[in-house]
């Protein structure tokens, strides 16, 4: 549906999948292995696979810990891109490689959920994007030390909420990898 009435394709974003990004991650193997299984979907149903890829102070750029897992193998012809905000929209290039690819709807998956997925979905969805999360491809570490409700809750809270989103034009939802379709 979404705002856009020239672009009716979809793509998956996978969001930050980064060795440090993922060293602490709730459930991570199990959440890398449907990430995986959402690749080879987009790939098989011809859906562009866009990767995006955060540095900060704290995850410098072509570092080790910057890398993505090595569970996951982006194509040469997958876009990259780089961005240094939680947004996965703000001061990059996404909306440029979406509007190329006549991207209305995108497909979510990644870490971390209380940060950049949270941050990517609202972002997307302000901008008129179509925003399916992947409700078991998407993780947090525990920031509960910190005042945060524990990762399962994190991310319970996050699929919850945003199953039901709606605004004109456009919606959200959520997902289990097994139902994704392109």
């Amino acid at each position: 549906m979404s705002t856009f009435s020239n672009r009716p394709a979809s793509a998956l974003l996978v969001i930050d999948v980064q060795n440090s990004v993922m060293a602490n991650a709730h459930d991570r193997d199990r959440v890398v292995e449907n990430i995986n299984t959402l690749i080879d979907k987009a790939r098989a149903s011809g859906v562009p696979v866009v990767w995006i890829q955060h540095s900060d102070a704290d995850l410098q750029r072509d570092s080790e810990g910057w890398q993505y897992v090595p569970e996951l193998l982006r194509l040469d012809s997958e876009p990259l891109v780089h961005k240094v905000y939680g947004d996965s929209f703000e001061d990059t290039e996404l909306e440029n490689v979406l509007a190329e690819r006549r991207v209305g709807r995108i497909v979510v998956a990644g870490a971390q959920t209380d940060a950049c997925i949270r941050s990517t979905i609202h972002g997307a969805f302000t901008r008129g994007y179509d925003v399916t999360l992947v409700g078991d491809a998407h993780t947090t570490e525990d920031w509960s030390l910190y005042g945060a409700p524990p990762p399962d809750k994190v991310i319970a809270h996050t699929n919850l909420y945003w199953a039901e989103q709606r605004a004109p034009g456009r919606r959200g939802g959520t997902v289990a990898t097994a139902h994704v379709i392109f």
